[in-house]
Order: C-alpha cells, then structure tokens, then sequence
C-alpha cells in the first residue's frame, strides 16, 4: 500500500487515478453497506442465528469502512475535491435511506439491520469531511457503534428466546417480566440514538461539530435529523416490545419462566457491553485520544510510508 502510494502520487494521468478510485469506492461501499449498494444487508442480516447476527452487525460492515478510511487517506488522496466530495453525498444518503427503511419495518432485527446502514453513513462522513476533527469523529463513531449494534442484536436474541419472535406486533410485556432485560435495551438503544451522556452522543456530536466547521450545512442537518429519526425508531421497538401488553395470541410462557443458568448467561455479554456503552459515555476521553492519535496518521500517511519503505516519500 505504501509503495502504491508513492507511485500514484507521481501518476502523470490523473483522471485514470480517480477512476480507479471511484471503482474502489464502489467495491469497499458493497462491503460497507453504503448507499446505493447497502440491499443486500438488511435482507441477510435478519436471516441467521442472532449470535451470528451481531457478530456480523457488529464487525463485517466496519470492515469496509476502515478499507474506505485506509485507502482514501493513503492511496486516494490526490484529488479530496472530487473523491471526497462523492462519498460526502454518499454518506448524507446513507444516512437518510437507511433511517427511513427501519422507520418502516416492524421485525426487531430488520430494524437493526437498516439502522447499520445509516450509521455507516456517519462514519462515511466523517471521512468525506477530511478534517482532523472529522476523521477523528468517524474513527469514534466506529469503536461506539461496534459495541452498541452487537449489544441491540444480543438483546433482540433474548427477546426472541422468551417469546419466540422477532414481530414487534407479537411482542410486549417483557418490560412487566423483565425490567433488568428492559433497561440493558434502553442503555445501547438510546445511545444508537445519540443521547447523553452515553458513548453515541459523543459520537454524533463531534461528527457534526467537524460538519458545522466545514460549513457542510446541508449533510449536517441531514445528520441531526437522521439522528432524531434513529430516536424515534428505538422508541417505536420499547413501545411495541417492551411497554405494551402481551397480545393474547402470543405464547406467555417463555416470559413466566424461572431464570435458569442458560438464560442468566445470555445476560453477561449484554451487560459487559451495556458497561462499556456507559463508560465511554462518562469517560471518553482515553478513547477520543486514540481517535485522535489515528486521525493523525491518518492524514499524515508519510509516517506510514517511510516506516513501511524506510524512506520518506
């Protein structure tokens, strides 16, 4: 990587160079599940085992992110006016189409899965701002959203292990049952949305303090609504799964039963990861410094290169 930086920052033909660009840009965004290449994610993510699920909702999609983040801040950097502006529209309708998609669904882990997609959206743009502050809030927002996505997914897991199904319209009472299971949900569900003082309120807010010094008005209010859109989502699963009553054709049993060993132990990882929600919320500031310490790498991929060629580009 660091030799082919050098050699295409000494390319003669540069239109060649942002047309390679973009088709990296297209095959990291399948990867990534950006707008308009996101499809296949919310109708997979929703198939298989939950542990599965929030193994994959929690570290696949970030994998194409961080392809993105590398090789746009090393390989791809010639021209930020043309490459960069792409993935700023990118990022403002991934955002958008993927809050919309989960506003419209009514099966806990499809609603998941669609909310991946917007929240990778504010990653994208913290890279497509390329400022220090923003890619230190893109490099945030993927430690936080890791940690939270898996959670949402164990979590609809439990759900569906006490009453058999991931419909939130034959879903409810769990709150009544299961207030501890009920307030592990709000912890990472709030924090999806962007509210202190927990790990995605940071996330959001430097991202979009980075849009609002860049002046990127329009993207910047796509995110702030997004944001409330995201709240008005989580808010629709606790009325539906957890708040109301349990419809009567639903089966009660699972929620009536004793706490065995087998479902105490499906409660650990979510509230290791709830635990971890609520301290980078409360103390985020070893984890902003190593955001920022990557942020500085990051647009500074000399270092990089005289470490890996032993010479200085």
């Amino acid at each position: 990587m660091a030799d082919i930086a050098v050699k295409l920052s000494q390319a003669e033909d540069t239109g060649m160079v942002d047309v390679i660009a973009v088709m990296f840009m297209v095959a990291f965004g399948i990867k990534a599940a950006a707008f308009p290449l996101f499809f296949w994610l919310p109708a997979s993510y929703h198939t298989g085992p939950v542990a599965v699920s929030a193994l994959f909702a929690g570290l696949l999609t970030k994998v194409g992110v961080y392809a993105l983040f590398r090789v746009f801040t090393l390989i791809f950097n010639q021209s930020p006016e043309f490459t960069h502006n792409i993935l700023l529209w990118v990022a403002a309708l991934t955002m958008l189409t993927g809050v919309l998609g989960a506003a419209a669904q009514f099966e806990f882990r499809r609603i998941l899965s669609f909310h991946i997609v917007s929240q990778i959206g504010y990653m994208i743009l913290g890279l497509a701002l390329y400022t220090p502050l923003a890619i230190v809030g893109g490099v945030f927002y993927i430690m936080h959203h890791i940690i939270v996505k898996t959670n949402l997914f164990l979590i609809s897991g439990i759900a569906h292990r006490l009453l058999g199904t991931y419909d939130l319209k034959k879903l409810g009472g769990i709150y009544k049952s299961r207030p501890v299971l009920s307030i592990l949900f709000l912890i990472p569900a709030l924090s999806l949305a962007g509210l202190p003082p927990l790990s995605g309120f940071f996330a959001k807010f430097i991202v979009i303090r980075a849009g609002i010094e860049a002046e990127a008005w329009v993207v910047t209010g796509i995110a702030l609504l997004v944001g409330l859109l995201t709240l008005y989502s989580m808010i629709k699963i606790w009325a539906e799964a957890f708040w109301k009553k349990l419809p009567e054709e639903t089966d009660a049993s699972g929620l009536n039963q004793v706490m065995t060993p087998s479902l105490a132990a499906l409660y650990l990882p979510v509230i290791l990861l709830a635990a971890c929600t609520l301290f980078i919320g409360l103390n985020g500031q070893p984890i902003y410094l190593m955001a920022e310490m990557s942020a500085q790498q990051l647009l500074n991929p000399s270092g990089y290169i005289e470490a890996v060629l032993g010479v200085k580009p």
